[in-house]
C-alpha cells in the first residue's frame, strides 16, 4: 500500500461540519477513522457532526471521554465513537470490543495512539490542529488503502 496525505483547512465549525457530513455519507461497516490532535482540536466536533449526520432520528451525542465508547445505530450500519484518553494500553481497547468492532462497525477513534501496535492499517487518520483563529481548524488526512482515494478525492473537489 502506497501511503497517501492531504491537508485543508476548515475556516469554521460549520465547515468541520459539512466536512464531517461529506464523509460520513461515505462509510460502510468495516471503515474506520483515527482522530487525533490535541484536546480542543476538534476531533469530538468532528465526530459528533459526522454521527448526527448518519442517525434516522436526532438524537443528543455526548463526548464518550467518561463513557469512553458509544454505539449508535445509523443509516450506514452500526457506529462506535471511543475515546481512548484515559486508557493506559492498547489491551484495554481490546477488552472494549473495539478490535472486534474494527471488522464490523464504522469506528471514529479519538486518541488513537492509545491502540499502539493494534490501530488497523487501512483506516482514515485525521489530525487535527487548530489555528490562530479560533474557529478555524487544520486537518491532515493521511491514509495507505485505496479505499479512501475516491472518498478523499471527492472531499477535494
Amino acid at each position: 500500500m502506497t501511503p497517501r496525505h492531504t491537508a485543508l483547512t476548515l475556516p469554521s465549525p460549520e465547515a468541520t461540519c459539512a466536512f464531517a457530513q461529506r464523509i460520513g455519507a461515505a462509510l460502510r461497516p468495516g471503515d474506520v477513522l483515527l482522530l487525533s490532535g490535541q484536546i480542543g482540536a476538534g476531533k469530538t466536533h468532528f465526530a459528533r457532526g459526522l454521527i448526527q449526520s448518519l442517525l434516522e432520528v436526532p438524537e443528543d451525542v455526548p463526548s464518550p471521554t467518561f463513557t469512553i465508547v458509544q454505539t449508535y445505530d445509523t443509516t450506514a450500519g452500526e457506529l462506535w465513537h471511543a475515546d481512548l484518553y484515559r486508557l493506559t494500553g492498547p489491551d484495554e481497547s481490546v477488552e472494549l470490543g473495539l478490535t472486534e468492532a474494527f471488522e464490523t462497525a464504522i469506528c471514529l477513534v479519538e486518541w488513537p495512539d492509545r491502540l499502539q501496535e493494534l490501530a488497523p492499517k487501512d483506516a482514515l487518520r485525521l489530525s487535527f490542529a487548530a489555528a490562530t483563529d479560533e474557529d478555524t481548524r487544520h486537518v491532515t488526512l493521511d491514509w495507505d488503502s485505496p479505499r479512501w482515494d475516491a472518498v478523499i478525492a471527492e472531499q477535494m473537489a
